[in-house]
């Protein structure tokens, strides 16, 4: 007859190996869990990082409410003024940091809005309507400011024409960027202002 007995001391061994490879797998399933957590929390930051950029990239943006042109004595357009307001759900924007693209016939002009009045007494950004009449930062969707490109602003520094027309970009701090291509009327003879 064969003993299948185990001696006390063979049992102890099996119980002492089994222990040290269970303690083992949690550790390193510890260890892999706060890896994982560790993953999941900068995901979650990159994530929504990105969502709110992307917000503001749709949702920061300026709304053109119109244009018009102001006519010089060469029946040419000389100077270009644009009244916007912000968008909807969009926050605050500071037309300082505003960047304009104008495209025509004659080349692109790339630049900064200024609200800094140079020695000529020229700005690029006018109050029309708004609380603090001394800032260019858009803060209600009641403000309303003009932007003023005159002929120096203008692709090679050239005026506008009868039935030319001028691709005006608004690109604000966020990246949002609002496109409007205004038109001049076939005929400026008489005309000291025009709608665009």
């Amino acid at each position: 007859m064969i003993n299948n007995k185990l001696k006390s001391k063979d049992r102890g061994q099996v119980g002492i190996g089994t222990l040290i490879v269970f303690i083992a797998m949690v550790l390193v399933a510890a260890i892999a869990a706060g890896v994982l957590i560790n993953t999941a929390g900068l995901l979650q930051t990159q994530a929504e990082a990105t969502g709110e950029e992307t917000q503001e990239q749709v949702s920061d943006r300026l709304q053109v409410q119109g244009a018009t042109g102001s006519v010089d004595t060469n029946d040419e357009i000389d100077e270009i003024n644009i009244t916007v307001t912000k968008s909807p759900g969009a926050n605050d924007i500071n037309l300082n940091n505003v960047t304009y693209e104008i495209v025509t016939d004659d080349g692109v002009e790339t630049e900064v809005l200024d609200s800094d009045v140079d020695p000529d007494g020229n700005d690029d950004i006018r109050v029309i309507t708004a609380e603090n009449d001394d800032d260019s930062v858009i803060t209600e969707r009641s403000d309303r400011y003009q932007i003023t490109l005159d002929d120096s602003q203008f692709p090679a520094e050239e005026t506008l024409k009868a039935g030319d027309t001028a691709l005006v970009t608004l690109t604000t701090a966020a990246g949002a960027s609002t496109i409007t291509e205004l038109r001049v009327p076939d005929s400026l003879v008489d005309r000291d202002a025009v709608s665009l």
